[in-house]
């Protein structure tokens, strides 16, 4: 098997197997092909690999048999790139197919396996976890349970107009715990980054009232373009030996250092649909020379469908092989002289 995401790729919509596939082909060809056929997706397709397993023919013919059974139909190999920013790798498939395709159907199936790897995934799970948390919100309905301790306390509930007097009541002293629990989870990363100055230098210590004042001045940076990294390192670069007031001081440095606003080229282009913009390179299966699939008929670039023609290969002509043969002899009466 070859490493994760290199190897065979079984093309869709071939007809069932059967002891007729391949007839049309020489019996190495078939051999080859009824080997490859029933290998797993992912199993090695390399030239050595395959001659390592088959040890009836050598590398040269495994590469002969695969650019024969290119010209054929039954495969194309690609290149194609995976992963997303600095991590992007090259890595080569080789698509199969039972059934011999022309060069159309390959060209459109190359495209749609392009296209399809050119959609950016969306992010679904991400709008179911919106009802989830919005489970825990409805939780607070149970604070109707103090409603359940008063009418105890006006146990004779013959008075139908103390009942409603007391609802109104109960929840507004509830309602006051809930607002201070949730203020610490409304951090900004502007405030955050302000809030770590201070243990990155104690010069620019900052309290919490200093850290809210500033955090406008610090989301203004952040809307820029900019992280919590760059805001630190431009706000602590320089100190002087002595800062006597640190909230004024960063005041100062928030409104003079702030970087410039740059042009959005994509604004309606997200990084994930723009890291698999490479397209699916097809290669000659003959010398591994990239080139787009209508470039590559039968899977061969232009000099090797040339030689691999059978107009490109005629038979020796009698007077040349005459004249080698001549050649040799009198290599060999020259090697013998003394």
């Amino acid at each position: 098997m070859a490493k994760p995401g290199y190897g065979k790729r079984t093309a869709p919509g071939q007809q069932p197997r059967t002891r007729d596939d391949f007839a049309l082909l020489p019996t190495r060809e078939r051999y080859v092909a009824g080997f490859v056929d029933h290998l797993p997706d992912g199993a090695a397709m390399s030239v050595k690999q395959l001659a390592k397993e088959l040890p009836l023919y050598g590398q040269q013919a495994i590469g002969t048999v695969l650019k024969a059974l290119s010209v054929a139909g039954h495969l194309r190999r690609v290149r194609c790139s995976v992963g997303t920013g600095d991590e992007t790798r090259w890595v080569f498939r080789t698509f199969w197919s039972r059934t011999a395709r022309d060069n159309e159907w390959w060209n459109t199936y190359l495209a749609t396996e392009d296209a399809s790897r050119a959609t950016a995934p969306t992010a679904p799970p991400l709008a179911p976890a919106s009802p989830s948390l919005a489970a825990p919100a409805e939780a607070p309905a149970p604070a109707a349970v103090p409603l359940q301790r008063t009418p105890p306390e006006a146990a004779p509930d013959t008075s139908p107009a103390t009942a409603p007097a007391v609802p109104p009541a109960a929840p507004a002293t509830p309602a006051a715990p809930p607002a201070p629990a949730a203020r610490p989870t409304a951090f900004s990363p502007a405030y955050l980054a302000l809030a770590e100055l201070g243990r990155k230098d104690i010069r620019l210590a900052l309290s919490a009232d200093d850290c809210a004042a500033l955090e406008p001045q610090a989301a203004a940076w952040f809307a820029r373009g900019v992280d919590a990294d760059y805001l630190i390192a431009a706000l602590t670069a320089g100190l002087p030996a002595q800062v006597d007031c640190p909230p004024r001081f960063v005041r100062r440095r928030l409104t003079d250092k702030i970087p410039p606003q740059l042009p959005t080229t994509a604004p309606n282009a997200s990084p994930s649909t723009s890291t698999p913009a490479p397209r699916l390179l097809m290669e000659c299966t003959d010398c591994g020379r990239p080139g787009q699939p209508e470039a590559l008929p039968d899977g061969l670039c232009r000099p090797c469908r040339a030689t691999h023609s059978a107009g490109s290969q005629p038979s020796p002509d009698p007077t040349e092989i005459a004249a080698v043969k001549a050649r040799m002899a009198n290599l060999r009466d020259l090697l013998k002289a003394p």
